[in-house]
């Protein structure tokens, strides 16, 4: 069936590019994650969201990714429905505030949890059936707060440095098996979590300008954007990418730009 071209929120659609493959996607029910679900969804794939308040709009898995026995859980049911596992994006995550001071060791260890061990779990428990796959691929969330240095973003920063090394890892430890692993660096996004870091602050206003002004193109990377790179790489015309981290923040990782006048 020949491919037709559309668009969902913006983004461009190659109908049926993924026909055939299944797709779980965690922290599917909202922001980043959500809007690569209905992408991956749109060009074909069968999809499945993990998360723990997936909605109503896919097939959705209640899970918990700090929980191994949550995700073993739930990614076998979502294996069983949608009849394998092609694709997995690797999406779920919190943030963290402050400087290296500034949170316990709880909190430390609650957000490695999450923003790392979440992946490591839900990673191992759809090996199998990637293994199966004859297009495999693992996309990971992780951020611009990997490569660059964000005041009061320690924790958060550590995490996501973390995700970026795992990513090259599994990217040269499952290549023999053809399981492509890839991430997306994402700089400040304009998701729900954002909104209310935002709702948060004295003055909600003068911080949205200070986080559109750090980000060259002087905007917010929207979610719909992050989704269209999480498609390519998740796709087949990716097929020669693995163990990249595609940025998609922009230009604030690599340019320096004069400021404006």
């Amino acid at each position: 069936m020949a491919e037709t071209a559309s668009s969902v929120n913006g983004a461009a659609v190659n109908e049926g590019e993924l026909s055939g493959l299944a797709a779980i996607v965690t922290g599917g029910g909202s922001g980043i994650g959500q809007a690569a679900a209905r992408l991956l969804a749109a060009r074909g794939a069968r999809v499945g969201v993990l998360d723990l308040n997936p909605g109503d709009e896919f097939a959705g898995f209640k899970a918990d990714v700090t929980d191994d026995a949550s995700v073993r859980a739930a990614v076998e049911q979502a294996a069983d429905r949608l009849g394998g596992i092609d694709i997995l994006v690797n999406n779920a995550g919190i943030g963290a505030i402050g400087t290296v001071a500034d949170n316990a060791d709880e909190e430390w260890h609650r957000v490695f949890d999450v923003n790392v061990l979440g992946m490591v779990r839900t990673a191992r428990a759809a090996l199998p059936y990637l293994r199966r796959s004859s297009h495999a691929a693992i996309v990971n969330t992780c951020s611009v707060a990997a490569t660059a240095g964000l005041p009061q973003r320690a924790l958060y920063s550590a995490t996501k440095g973390a995700v970026l090394s795992l990513t090259l890892a599994m990217a040269a430890d499952h290549l023999p098996e053809g399981i492509r692993v890839n991430c997306v660096n994402p700089g400040t996004a304009d998701t729900p979590w954002i909104g209310r870091l935002l709702g948060q602050a004295d003055d909600p206003d003068a911080e949205r300008a200070a986080l559109q002004a750090r980000q060259p193109m002087g905007r917010l990377v929207s979610a719909q954007e992050v989704a269209a790179a999480i498609a390519y790489l998740a796709s087949p015309a990716a097929a020669s990418v693995t163990g990249t981290a595609l940025a998609v923040d922009g230009g604030m990782s690599g340019l320096r730009l004069r400021p404006r006048q």
